[in-house]
């Protein structure tokens, strides 16, 4: 709708993707802010809760009548405010809106089937989850080949020339990358706040270097890849405005939780992301602790299936943490702080090439 004004009535400031991005931010937190309380107070009537898992560490029990499901309203106030704000002609911004829609209706049926039977693992079944996740994942690769014009090279941090033409391997990465950050997302949402600023700081990284790739001018300065994915920057710069407003209500001690429709849909937007941007490498750095959270839980099954021994006291790491007596907040804060300074490296090295 902006970008219209721009370019029926001629207002010029409106062309630029950086003064729109800031609207969408702020569009899309105050939709957050204005919706939030109503649908938590419409969960607590509705007993929309979140389903405490019996083995999760005794302190969680607690949180058993915290609603559930806020990703719900946060994915769509950022959908909205992106609606509102980008150019509908650009292939890669419609893109990113796909990917949100389909992971978050994945999250709210795995969500909707926990509240409805109200137990943490009556969701969907993990197979029924993957296969929906991979569906989804090859749409939207194959939406990005077919429909953006988007090439198959291979790029590494440091190195300004394409390493690999992957071809037909390409949607095969995609989807990996795609379905592996969603399910890591999915992980990490343990603690109250724990998945959300990791989150943020990955999104304000994926920005800067979105907005770069998509700037002919800066790009070639860089020695970066140049696309036109640069109106993707403001449908992320609308889910950060979005999480913010989340935040506020999802800081320690939580008086919503993003679920599923929320984590799946966060960590699948941010391997899109990763990818447009030619980023897939530079995303373990970028999503460390997610990258992290996803280890231990591999490392703590292997381990007990190949040595009968555990790794960890509880796994995901998050867990192991609480099992140590750590306080949550302690494991909260440190964890942010591992997110913010990996996501600054990450922006470090796009000079380093």
């Amino acid at each position: 709708m902006l970008y219209w004004l721009y370019e029926i009535l001629n207002i010029n400031i409106l062309g630029y993707i950086t003064i729109r991005a800031g609207i969408a931010f702020f569009l899309a937190l105050l939709f957050t802010l204005f919706l939030m309380p109503r649908f938590i107070r419409w969960a607590q009537r509705t007993s929309s809760v979140q389903p405490i898992n019996t083995w999760a560490p005794e302190a969680h029990q607690a949180k058993s009548k915290t609603p559930t499901m806020g990703g719900i309203v946060f994915i769509g106030a950022t959908v909205l405010a992106s609606l509102f704000t980008i150019k509908f002609s650009n292939d890669f911004a419609i893109g990113a809106i796909i990917t949100l829609v389909l992971f978050s209706l994945i999250g709210f049926q795995d969500d909707f089937a926990k509240i409805k039977k109200n137990e943490n693992l009556a969701g969907l079944k993990a197979r029924t989850k993957l296969l929906l996740q991979i569906i989804s994942a090859i749409l939207i690769s194959s939406y990005i080949c077919l429909f953006a014009d988007f090439n198959t090279d291979l790029f590494v941090p440091f190195y300004k020339k394409p390493v690999l033409d992957m071809g037909v391997y390409a949607i095969a990465l995609w989807c990996l990358v795609i379905v592996a950050t969603s399910n890591a997302v999915n992980l990490t949402d343990g603690l109250d706040g724990l998945a959300t600023v990791p989150s943020l700081a990955a999104l304000t990284s994926f920005s800067v270097i979105i907005y770069i790739t998509g700037n002919a001018n800066i790009s070639a300065y860089l020695l970066m890849p140049n696309f036109d994915v640069g109106e993707v920057a403001i449908v992320s710069s609308a889910l950060m405005g979005a999480l913010t407003g989340f935040l506020w209500f999802n800081c320690h001690p939580a008086e919503v939780f993003m679920g599923d429709s929320g984590s799946l849909t966060i960590g699948a937007f941010l391997g899109y992301l990763a990818i447009i941007s030619k980023s897939e490498i530079l995303l373990l750095l970028i999503g460390s602790i997610f990258v992290i959270e996803t280890l231990s839980v591999i490392l703590q099954v292997g381990s007990y299936k190949l040595r009968n021994k555990r790794v960890f006291l509880m796994a995901p790491i998050h867990h192991h943490f609480e099992m140590k007596k750590w306080a949550e907040n302690k494991i909260i804060v440190r964890f942010w702080i591992i997110a913010v300074l990996s996501n600054l490296i990450a922006l470090i090295t796009l000079k380093i090439r």
